[in-house]
């Protein structure tokens, strides 16, 4: 396979990912909070960096500052939708950046900075490879839809709007590409090989707060099992109660396809893994964090609040907890768990957010096997396989009118990468973004 004619570095994609990564898009659950000038300026650096795709796209607006491109092909008979998000997380001042967290400096052949695995990496990626086909003189053989959403990153209304929009237009598409899986080296202990993998459903997210109330007083003469205490025994019996644990069809075949590139030792438990789901739902909950968090619905208590002062006693105490909703489980009967593992009518349980886990897309299917196929052409050493995705992204929007909706980022990624996200020294490879444009411009050009 050849390479680009460019040497990495200076591919024009690496300076116009860093110009979108200095520009601070942070999203806030609190509109007034949101520094909109970013945003405006990110807009106007998109239409700077890709003149070509603003000047021959149809785009709209969505909500605030989504964007939403509409580039025609042949035929519309079955579209397909590429997204991205605009917006990123905020930077924890005090965690221990190596490089400014919106620098976008080039440092051991990497963009290092806040929105370059998470989302802008893939923003550039796509926009890039439309750039160069249309230079190209290049027409897809289908419409083919380009959806950025403007706050993923706090649950937005931005694609649900974009959904609304192409319902409006009669667009149903043949399938979507969002972010999601990756290139992901060491993602499975005794497995060598990179794995490409490609999510095809999603985790629901669902976010509770426990709140217990109290007369409060000061601190010299406390009650027993005050507000603080009850929440903090429920916040134990709810750590000490975790969802029964499964593994899905779709890790089973993630499992199968890994097989072959696993140790000897570990081969015929993957390559029997639908025979062995109890076995190997037992190893996974105890192969860490990440490995065990593919068989169960989680709990993450993320927020506390209690007293304002060292010496008050807390008339109000909260925790916040975040949940992913396993397939196979549902909203319901989540809330029924938690109910009982508390089991205490004190902790007041209020619903902040719920969703149910996606629909499973089909991977024995043309849409699944083109994406095999890009990822095998320009990643000819990785394994694509399907997979649950933990975490949540706006194509879960799309499921309500599309059955073909994959999470797949075509990006190598270490995993001291993927710990990055949302978290410090979040950094994208230049031939890891050079590779990532190559792959969505032979997946435009190969969808028939």
């Amino acid at each position: 396979m050849t390479r680009p004619t460019n040497p990495p570095a200076t591919h024009r994609a690496v300076g116009r990912l860093q110009a979108l990564v200095r520009i601070p898009t942070v999203s806030d659950r609190d509109p007034d909070r949101v520094d909109t000038g970013a945003f405006d300026r990110l807009l106007e650096e998109l239409a700077r960096q890709f003149p070509r795709l603003h000047e021959r796209l149809e785009g709209t607006r969505v909500d605030t500052h989504g964007l939403l491109f509409r580039w025609p092909g042949r035929a519309a008979d079955r579209p397909v939708v590429l997204m991205a998000h605009l917006d990123v997380v905020p930077v924890d001042e005090t965690a221990p950046w190596r490089y400014p967290a919106f620098g976008a400096e080039i440092h051991d052949g990497a963009v290092w900075g806040r929105g370059t695995l998470d989302d802008k990496g893939a923003v550039v990626g796509i926009c890039e490879a439309v750039e160069t086909l249309l230079e190209q003189g290049f027409v897809p053989n289908q419409d083919v839809w380009l959806s950025f959403g403007c706050n993923e990153e706090v649950s937005g209304t931005a694609a649900a709007l974009a959904v609304a929009e192409l319902e409006a237009r009669g667009v149903r598409p043949w399938f979507v590409v969002d972010e999601g899986g990756a290139i992901a080296s060491e993602a499975f202990p005794g497995v060598g090989a990179p794995i490409g993998v490609v999510g095809v459903t999603e985790k629901g997210v669902t976010s509770l707060e426990l709140r217990v109330d109290g007369r409060g007083g000061h601190a010299s003469t406390p009650a027993r099992m005050g507000p603080t205490a009850r929440l903090a025994r429920a916040i134990t019996r709810l750590d000490r109660s975790p969802m029964p644990a499964s593994v899905p069809d779709p890790t089973i075949e993630l499992f199968r396809r890994m097989a072959p590139h696993a140790s000897l030792a570990l081969r015929p438990l993957l390559a029997n893994a639908g025979r062995l789901r109890p076995v190997l739902t037992r190893v996974l909950l105890t192969a860490g964090p990440e490995p065990a968090a593919m068989t169960r619905t989680t709990f993450a208590v993320t927020t506390l609040s209690g007293s304002p002062a060292l010496n008050v006693i807390a008339s109000t105490a909260r925790a916040g907890v975040n949940i992913r909703i396993m397939v196979g489980d549902t909203v319901a009967g989540v809330l029924e768990h938690v109910r009982r593992a508390i089991a205490d009518d004190r902790v007041r349980i209020e619903v902040v957010e719920r969703n149910e886990p996606s629909p499973v897309s089909p991977i024995d299917d043309e849409a699944f096997a083109l994406l095999e196929a890009t990822i095998a052409d320009v990643f000819p050493d990785a394994v694509a396989a399907p997979y649950v995705m933990m975490a949540a992204t706006d194509s879960r929007f799309f499921t309500a009118i599309c059955a073909r909706v994959y999470r797949f980022a075509p990006f190598r990624m270490s995993k001291a990468q993927r710990e990055s996200i949302h978290s410090y020294d979040e950094h994208l490879g230049v031939d890891a973004l050079v590779d990532g444009v190559r792959w969505y411009q032979r997946l435009i050009e190969r969808i028939p």
